[in-house]
């Protein structure tokens, strides 16, 4: 073994390492003067086509295939790799500064929403789509959206980075975060095993939430730790991941602000139902 890190009383920054060493810093608010883009629709997302990003933009694209026109949307890209986050602009709408943040132009006076969770609730609310009114549906719902929203750390802060991105790979870090991501699919695929959906027999938020992490991972998206996860022994978690990817919404939503894997499935920025190619959707259909 090598020594063993000994944290002083009070930590100190130092020279970050690994693959976000340029954007991360323990200190909040803007860091340059940048006003956000405003597009014609409604709805002003900034975001990037990650696994949260994601999310809203099946939101958005499922509300949009419902006939609401008022989810109509512009997507604007948010460079995280370039700091983009840390704009005057986008620090007004998400003090977080994280993706995805929303601007609702909608009304009078513009909302801002910001956290993912967040935002699926504030526009299912407001068109009245995919979230229970009453009851149990409604609470097993929302609780399947906060368990997404207190797991996925694990799994992306987590396994993600200790698996794929940190610079020294250190096998308790590993295997803790291996650990509790292989329960977190049990949990889903037990679930699973006795509801066609998460909140039960409809689709709703909290699979829109749960798909681009879990989903992700099962299809092998993430982390390109599949395998390492034995990601097929998951035989609900696979069924529902496939049922909810061929989507025609999903399908359209995973790939905006997109900047990762095939070109013919990147839509960087979204401003109309127009920007969608046919070809390439063609091609996601094929994955």
């Amino acid at each position: 073994m090598t020594d063993e890190y000994v944290p002083p009383k009070v930590w100190e920054p130092k020279p970050a390492l690994g693959r976000f060493a340029n954007i991360n810093k323990p200190t909040a608010g803007a860091q340059f003067e940048r006003e956000l883009p405003v597009g014609k629709h409604p709805m002003q997302l900034y975001s990037l086509g990650t696994p949260n990003g994601q999310k809203v933009t099946v939101m958005l694209e499922e509300l949009l295939a419902k006939g609401h026109s008022g989810a109509e949307y512009d997507a604007w890209l948010i460079k995280i790799g370039e700091g983009d986050q840390f704009g005057s602009g986008f620090v007004a709408i998400n003090p977080n500064s994280k993706i995805p943040a929303l601007l609702d132009r909608s009304g009078p006076e513009p909302i801002r929403v910001f956290e993912s969770g967040a935002i699926l609730m504030h526009l299912a609310e407001k068109f009245g789509e995919f979230l229970p009114k009453t009851g149990a549906a409604r609470a097993e719902c929302l609780s399947w959206l906060f368990w997404q929203m207190g797991s996925a750390p694990y799994l992306g802060g987590g396994f993600g980075h200790f698996y794929a991105y940190a610079p020294i790979k250190i096998e308790y870090a590993i295997d803790r975060f291996t650990m509790e991501t292989k329960r977190q699919l049990d949990v889903l695929d037990q679930r699973l095993a006795k509801n066609e959906y998460l909140g039960g027999s409809e689709y709703t938020i909290a699979d829109m939430a749960v798909w681009p992490w879990y989903g992700g991972l099962a299809k092998g998206l993430l982390y390109g730790g599949g395998e390492f996860l034995s990601v097929q022994d998951y035989k609900n978690v696979q069924r529902w991941a496939d049922q909810i990817g061929a989507r025609p919404a999903v399908r359209r939503g995973r790939i905006v602000n997109r900047l990762q894997g095939d070109p013919a499935a990147q839509l960087h920025e979204r401003h109309d139902a127009s920007d969608f190619d046919l070809r390439t959707q063609d091609k996601l259909e094929a994955k």
